[in-house]
């Protein structure tokens, strides 16, 4: 009797998992370091040191900075571009991945008992069908490195799925909102 409820949790669970459009986060961060110091920071382009260069794989650059510096100033943090406590750079990348399903299958049987034995055969009649679903999922990575030593010292990220409907502005702004929650950092303004 348990065995019906148990795939039909299964089957809910795979459902929400794969109709999802979550964003999750991380962070990880040098112990070592007390991250609470840092109070001032700048940008640099990941791969170049000029950031105004044209990329194609930024098209988001100046939005992502925009909205990265109102989060960083609730932190208390604030901009220095002379002599900064710290440097952030950012990533992004999104992958075309695919998620493979398979219908139930059922099957229809016939069974035949008579005192002592029991003889019976079932065969697949329907279902058990693959199907695939492509789709994209976009990555964020935030890096900050000390600028005294060049270590890194604080990384956070968040990915999530792309469809054509993602409001992709609100997904950065989200993103990022956890993301920086992430970062141990808090001045008073």
């Amino acid at each position: 009797m348990k065995t019906p409820g148990l795939l039909f949790l299964s089957l809910l669970s795979i459902s929400l998992a794969s109709c999802s459009s979550s964003i999750e986060t991380f962070s990880d961060r040098d112990t070592k370091v007390d991250i609470k110091k840092y109070k001032t920071y700048a940008w640099i382009a990941p791969g170049d040191s000029v950031l105004n260069a044209p990329r194609r794989d930024k098209l988001f650059g100046g939005f992502i900075m925009q909205t990265a510096n109102e989060e960083l100033k609730k932190k208390g943090m604030r901009i220095e571009t002379n002599q900064p406590d710290a440097l952030f750079v950012f990533q992004t990348h999104v992958e075309g991945k695919v998620e493979y399903t398979q219908s139930p299958t059922v099957s229809v049987g016939v069974g035949i008992a008579g005192p002592g034995y029991y003889a019976g055969g079932s065969v697949p009649v329907a279902g058990g069908e693959i199907r695939s679903v492509n789709y994209e999922e976009g990555t964020l990575t935030v890096n900050m490195y000390d600028t005294r030593t060049g270590a890194q010292i604080w990384i956070g990220g968040a990915k999530g799925v792309i469809t054509n409907s993602t409001d992709i502005e609100q997904m950065i702004r989200t993103a990022l909102h956890y993301i920086f929650m992430r970062l141990p950092v808090k001045h008073k303004g």
